[in-house]
């Protein structure tokens, strides 16, 4: 089921990575190069209304994404975060986190407290497309 009124519902981005069950996409936020969301297709809640192959399928997806950023951005930490308080539509974030980052150590969501160099950025936006190739590579395997 697809919701008229829900923004993950209606979605039109093209993935990273996609299957029948759910999609990986690149978020684009300037501040956090490498911040990628892993969609459930159908409008879903929450990861209890999951049957369990489905649950585990997405959960080992949520996984092999972070070893990906891991491998390719090197963060200091990586926030994962399931919400859906605002759009009630199954998805994660997953963000590489750096002491140097617009917000650390508090969640990207909070006031800024600095502004991360641009050079810095750049470099990170460097990364972007061996990301992409990293997580198409883990999530195919």
């Amino acid at each position: 089921m697809k919701l008229a009124d829900c923004e993950l519902c209606q979605l039109d981005i093209d993935p990273i990575w996609k299957n029948e069950l759910f999609s990986v996409i690149n978020v684009n936020d300037v501040a956090y190069p490498g911040f990628v969301r892993v969609i459930w297709h159908e409008h879903v809640r929450e990861m209890s209304d999951l049957p369990d192959a489905q649950r585990l399928a997405v959960n080992d997806a949520v996984w092999k994404v972070e070893l990906a950023i891991r491998a390719v951005m090197q963060p200091a930490k990586i926030n994962l975060a399931s919400l859906g308080n605002v759009v009630p539509h199954l998805h994660w974030h997953l963000i590489p986190r750096y002491p140097d980052d617009a917000h650390f150590p508090s969640p990207v969501w909070a006031a800024a407290v600095r502004t991360t160099d641009e050079a810095v950025l750049a470099a990170r936006r460097a990364l972007l497309p061996q990301l992409s190739a990293e997580i198409i590579r883990r999530l195919n395997e």
